[in-house]
Formats: structure tokens, sequence, C-alpha cells
């Protein structure tokens, strides 16, 4: 991936690929600016947490601090394994049920556009905060807890006010994975968010993702060794940079902040 990229950095300079808000190497008009690949990366991800976070969240503290212990081991498993449904499954849901639900309550909207992906995509890494927080706080010692109830304190305020602090490093931790896992989503963005590359933060528009472009060039319509298909290798190289800073975050907050109990 890094000898394809410095073979289409030695005929792109860098400076346009990073500011340039059009990508249109497939056209005759040729820019390669990468800007509104990431637009659309960043809008539909950004969506996506929008839905998961307080859904997933609220279902850990749930299974964490009320649900009964043979509630928490039948529901934890069905969680986690609506992980293993095939994207394509969700990408074909967003597109026949939610967009055109979305369509009866946003006037005008396309029938390819980042809400609907954002939203289902969403619905897709729900059991990896859910799963991963739930770890998290189940992980804090009893003691914590019954020393909160010692003070007066009701199960709500428990959970919130020393549960989730207590855990938030782990919380933390399976957000950001999270956010990995969505801005590395292909078939969802590919089938739902359209593959139209514009420079846009309008939820309502078609966008198109760095993975939904790498999808489009490796069909085999574009000529191998020519600068159109390095794109993807560029593409590639650039999502690669992403979810390494991003992994490393999540190692860092983990190591830094997560609490060490005797």
């Amino acid at each position: 991936m890094v000898s394809e990229s410095f073979g289409f950095f030695k005929e792109v300079p860098i400076v346009d690929f990073l500011t340039d808000i059009e990508w249109t190497p497939l056209f005759s008009q040729k820019h390669y600016g990468i800007l509104p690949l990431l637009t659309g990366t960043m809008l539909v991800t950004f969506i996506a947490v929008l839905v998961a976070l307080p859904l997933g969240i609220t279902i850990a503290v749930y299974l964490s601090e009320y649900a009964p212990k043979s509630f928490r081991r039948n529901v934890k498993p069905a969680l986690e394994v609506l992980a293993a449904v095939p994207t394509v499954v969700y990408g074909f849901f967003a597109l026949t049920v939610v967009t055109p639900f979305l369509q009866n309550i946003i006037p005008g909207l396309g029938t390819f556009n980042a809400i609907s992906a954002g939203i289902v995509m969403g619905i897709m890494i729900i059991p990896m905060v859910s799963s991963l927080s739930e770890d998290a706080l189940f992980a804090i010692p009893k003691s914590l807890r019954e020393a909160s109830y010692g003070m007066g304190a009701t199960k709500f305020q428990t959970a919130f006010k020393v549960s989730v602090p207590a855990a938030s490093s782990g919380i933390v931790v399976s957000v950001i994975l999270a956010i990995g896992r969505a801005i590395g989503e292909t078939m969802i963005v590919t089938i739902a968010a359209g593959q139209q590359p514009i420079f846009t933060l309008d939820p309502r528009d078609a966008v198109e993702t760095i993975t939904a472009y790498i999808v489009q060039v490796s069909l085999g319509d574009v000529q191998h060794d020519s600068i159109e298909y390095k794109t993807i290798y560029a593409a590639g190289i650039t999502l690669f940079i992403f979810t390494f800073i991003l992994n490393n975050i999540s190692f860092w907050i983990k190591k830094k902040y997560q609490e060490k109990y005797e």
C-alpha cells in the first residue's frame, strides 16, 4: 500500500490531495482532492455515533445495574450475535426500509443519502458499544456500589454518578473502537449512501466514503497501474492512518485512565 501510494504522490502533489475539494479521478476533468471522501466518511460516522452512543450505553447500564442475572446471560449473547449479521443485510435494510420511512418525514430526501446509512450503521455498532461498556461496568467492584447505597444514593444515582464514571475509560475505549469500525464499514455506505463524492455536511445529500470508493474502483473497470487505479491506495492509506490513530488513542486512554483497584 505504501509503495503504490508513493507512485500516486509522485504524480499528484500531496498538498492538492489534502486541500482540493473535488474528487473526480474517473472523470475527464480530473481532480484528486480527498476532502469529499473524508467529509462523507466523517458525516456518516458522526451520525452512527449519535445513534449508537446513547443507546449502547443505556443498554450497558441496564444490563449491568438493573437486569436480573438470568436476563443478562441471555440478552448479552443475543446482542453479540447482532454484530455477526452480514453488513450487506444492513445496507439493503437502510435502502428499502429506513430511507422510505425517512422520506415520509423529510421532504425531498433522495434515495441515497448519508442520514439513512448513518442511522443503520449506528444500529450495527450498538452491540460493540453496549457489550464492551457492559464489560467495563461489570468489572466495577461491588464495594463502590455498596458505599454509594450506604451514603443514601438511589440506584439511578449510583449507576450514573458512580458506576459510569468509574468505568469511563472502558466506555470511551468501546466508543473509539466503534468509531473505527464505522469508519471502515463498506457495504452499508456503498448501498445506501450513494457514490457521489460531494463536499458537503448536509446529511440529506448522497455522499461517497473512502471505503465505497475503493469498492467502486476495485470492480475491475479501471486499468491496473494507471493513476486512477493508484488512487485506491492513496485513499486506503488515508483510511489506515485514521484507524491507526484511533486505535492508539483508545490504547492510550485505557492505559492512562483505567482505574486500578486492589
